[in-house]
């Protein structure tokens, strides 16, 4: 019976006040749109960035002459290191076949192969190519060189570092934003209707049944606005896929997060702020 009439009172209120209940409803559905629009892009760049990471490895060369003892020795003590997640075997032959598809017309004449074993060691984490490489100087017998990017490597970590923090800032001041502007906007409704409140509390209204329509009138505001911004970010993400080919040949290489969890995130955070603002806001008109 009461719900009936919070929800009775939060649509006479949104319908007599059709400029903010516009107003707040546009706030969320900007705020929801970009902070979706974050969502995406911080997650694709995680995905991305993670793709890349999976390949920094660092290869350990060997010299033609190199025996079975001495790979074996350089392997244990590899497998032995804690910061290696996998040791793989290249030998002579496969590194031909590997060279022949990169580059065949530096292989064409070829009358023997110039190449010696190899083993190409996976990291537990990218940050580690470099400990790695370092722990093997000096070169092991039977080692020709050791190589990582070193270059490559450090621009790839720096860009998801850098990446990271600026989606996450950017994040945080979305709702921050979002959450203050939906406040304000509220609070010229509930300032249109102080009077009210003020005589519902002076007849002995408790403060959740003055704040109770209050906050539905925010919560219906974030529900509206997160839904159309749903529906917009659904109808910019296949327009920009189909439109823009970099896009659907990046979306091949890594994904982002999925688009139906995307769409619940925004509309329980607007749902949240809507509540929040609006219950926030009405305290200090609680005050009688």
């Amino acid at each position: 019976m009461r719900l009936k009439m919070f929800l009775s009172e939060a649509a006479r209120s949104l319908t007599t006040n059709v400029s903010t209940t516009v107003a707040a409803t546009l706030t969320v559905l900007i705020a929801m749109f970009l902070f979706g629009l974050v969502v995406a892009l911080g997650s694709w760049v995680n995905s991305y960035t993670g793709k890349v990471k999976e390949g920094v490895v660092v290869k350990v060369f060997f010299d033609q002459t190199a025996s079975e003892q001495q790979l074996n020795a350089v392997r244990a003590r590899l497998e032995a290191d804690p910061d290696v997640k996998v040791v793989q075997f290249v030998s002579k032959e496969q590194a031909l076949e590997i060279m022949k598809k990169r580059a065949p017309e530096l292989t064409r004449n070829l009358t023997s192969n110039p190449f010696g074993h190899a083993f190409t060691v996976v990291p537990k984490d990218a940050n580690q190519v470099s400990a790695i490489a370092d722990r093997l100087e000096p070169v092991p017998v039977g080692v020709d060189n050791v190589t990582y990017e070193a270059e490559t490597t450090e621009r790839v970590l720096l860009v998801a570092k850098v990446l990271g923090i600026i989606i996450l800032i950017g994040s945080l001041l979305l709702l921050v934003a979002s959450t203050i502007l939906i406040a304000n906007t509220i609070r010229l409704s509930i300032y249109a209707r102080r009077r009210e409140i003020e005589v519902m509390k002076l007849v002995g209204a408790t403060n959740w049944f003055v704040r109770g329509p209050f906050i539905l009138e925010g919560v219906i505001c974030g529900l509206v606005g997160s839904l159309v911004a749903v529906v917009l970010l659904l109808v910019a993400k296949e327009v920009a896929f189909d439109t823009i080919p970099v896009l659907d040949q990046a979306r091949e290489d890594a994904d982002a997060l999925a688009f139906p969890l995307t769409a619940l995130i925004l509309i329980g955070l607007s749902l949240l702020i809507g509540a929040a603002g609006s219950g926030v806001t009405l305290r200090r008109f609680l005050r009688v």
